[in-house]
């Protein structure tokens, strides 16, 4: 795959010379908050887009590199689906950017992969994910309660998404 061309975002699978740019995005407040990190957040990045398990796509807008949007297989033949996860620029946020990388990598698994399937997981309080993602059809499926722990060390639910591929929004 070379590139996937969205309404208003191209993703392009990422590579080393996009780590600065996703690392400085990864260290906003807003982004850390969700993604976390530790004090060498290019190290993080890096590591990220060396894992052989999971495919980093850099999310670009008028040629500015905003955000990473990255996806997952499950291949075991009764359970394969694909999953999704994505951080952009807060600067970019509430302008349909998030929706439309979402739907563009969720018609490529779908269209080109031929997952029946894709699942998503946001915080169970980020309000504003969760209302991107049902924009590209994903319904929610439940509380995964106590899912993950934040940077205080406290725990805080999840909320499990699916969509099949009848339901993705074109």
């Amino acid at each position: 795959m070379n590139e996937l061309r969205g309404s208003v975002v191209v993703l392009r699978p990422s590579v080393p010379g996009d780590v600065p740019a996703l690392a400085a995005v990864r260290a906003t407040p807003e982004v850390r908050a969700r993604w976390r990190g530790g004090d060498d957040m290019a190290a993080e990045v890096a590591s990220d887009l060396a894992d052989p398990d999971t495919h980093c796509l850099t999310v670009l807008h008028l040629d500015r590199i905003v955000g990473m949007i990255q996806w997952y297989s499950e291949e075991e033949p009764d359970y394969r689906h694909a999953g999704i996860d994505l951080f952009l620029d807060p600067s970019v946020h509430g302008k349909g950017l998030g929706t439309d990388a979402v739907r563009t990598l969720a018609r490529h698994l779908v269209e080109e992969l031929g997952h029946h399937r894709l699942v998503i997981d946001p915080a169970a309080d980020n309000h504003a994910a969760i209302r991107c993602y049902e924009k590209a059809g994903f319904r929610p499926v439940g509380v995964m309660r106590q899912y993950e722990r934040g940077a205080d060390g406290s725990w805080h639910d999840g909320l499990l998404m699916d969509l099949l591929a009848s339901e993705l929004t074109r």
